[in-house]
């Protein structure tokens, strides 16, 4: 008979990423990596083995986290934690082994301590009692907290059983990230997401039925030049269905590393030019219909981060800021695409009173920046932000 392995603690753990929404949110890890971990696109997780952490641990991570913040209450003030010799003392006075967790819970508490986010990639792979009990004990040793997000995988959402997700939610998980991409499956099936049309709209669904936030990631460019109009109609249609809380919009940066700069590399996919995918966000929002969602545009990825609203009444504004793009003259635009890789602009709207447009200006000039070239530069900046 196979001996169990023992459970060893080895310390608080922290995950690699979380959505930019979350910021501020507390970070508990849950599980090791990704379950699924073979997304074309994506290099996050690969070559790092998936794994479920012991729940023990996890509670001894959420109890470490607590007497952290308990001691740091007790010496740093409400907005005392501004005063860096108070500090640096309180930092100094901890073990190097254990500052990261200090660190989780400076953060935290300056933050006002309001939301939490579970990592890594998919913690409802967890079996649902885990899962809730895992929240529970968040719950008691953190009252405070207004939310507990998380992301997941649509293929695992499908399959766990409705009342299990409405005992997740009612135990205080309310908001779910999912990584839709793509609502084409014919784009879910090249990039291998292990999740279809139909799925995506089974889990979103599901999540709404249980009364959690869902908030729905798509991805512009991922089709390629050759299905770009069907990527962003089947998205579309897809979101149609679903009426997510939030839609998010993280364009495709081809990274090295990842499958599909592999493909790229032997010509198998050709990324748009950002003119393209400009015309196909357009295209995107303008299919949206009969939703109420929440638009978001919060990376630096995108070409457009002040295409925010929601729908249907703020439909047309969002469409008149890509027709702004393609307004401008093409020195300008070269302009605005590059000063808004470089964080000065936000919108076409931003150009005409920045104080860094020489800036962006000199910067063209050093790197030669031409209309025949721009979208290889853009690219080049666009990967040191994945």
């Amino acid at each position: 008979m196979k001996k169990k392995k023992p459970n060893i603690y080895k310390g608080f753990e922290q995950g690699p990423i979380r959505p930019p929404s979350e910021a501020s949110s507390l970070l508990i890890r849950l599980t090791r990596n990704c379950p699924w971990n073979m997304c074309t696109f994506c290099r996050v997780y690969k070559k790092r083995r998936f794994s479920l952490r012991p729940v023990e641990n996890i509670i001894k991570d959420i109890d470490f986290l607590a007497s952290y913040i308990a001691r740091i209450q007790q010496i740093v003030k409400p907005g005392g934690y501004n005063d860096s010799e108070v500090i640096s003392t309180l930092y100094n006075s901890f073990e190097e082994k254990d500052r990261l967790v200090f660190n989780a819970a400076m953060s935290w508490y300056a933050s006002g301590m309001k939301s939490i986010f579970l990592q890594d990639a998919n913690s409802l792979i967890m079996k649902p009692d885990d899962l809730v009990f895992v929240l529970d004990h968040i719950k008691k040793r953190f009252p405070g907290v207004d939310r507990i997000t998380s992301y997941a995988r649509s293929h695992t959402i499908a399959r766990i059983r409705q009342d299990d997700l409405q005992q997740i939610a009612g135990a205080g998980l309310n908001r779910i990230h999912v990584g839709m991409e793509s609502g084409s499956d014919t784009i879910l099936k090249k990039i291998k997401k292990g999740a279809t049309k139909e799925i995506h709209i089974k889990a979103g669904l599901k999540v709404r039925k249980a009364g959690m936030e869902l908030s729905e990631y798509v991805m512009p460019g991922l089709g390629g030049i050759d299905y770009s109009i069907e990527h962003a109609m089947e998205t579309a249609s897809a979101l149609n269905s679903i009426n997510p809380d939030f839609i998010r919009i993280r364009t495709l940066a081809v990274t090295n590393g990842t499958a599909l700069a592999v493909e790229a590399g032997k010509g198998e996919f050709e990324k748009p030019s950002d003119a393209m995918m400009a015309k196909e966000l357009r295209l995107f929002i303008e299919s949206l219909d009969g939703i109420d969602s929440y638009i978001k545009s919060d990376h630096i990825l995108n070409l457009f981060e002040t295409v925010n609203g929601k729908m249907p009444e703020d439909k047309e504004k969002m469409i008149g800021i890509i027709d702004g793009f393609f307004e401008l003259e093409p020195e300008k635009r070269i302009l605005y695409q590059v000063g808004r890789r470089m964080g000065f602009f936000r919108g076409p709207g931003d150009m005409e009173h920045s104080p860094h447009l020489d800036q962006v200006k000199k910067a063209c000039d050093h790197y030669g920046v031409t209309p025949e070239n721009v979208d290889l530069v853009i690219d080049d900046l666009m990967k040191r932000f994945v």
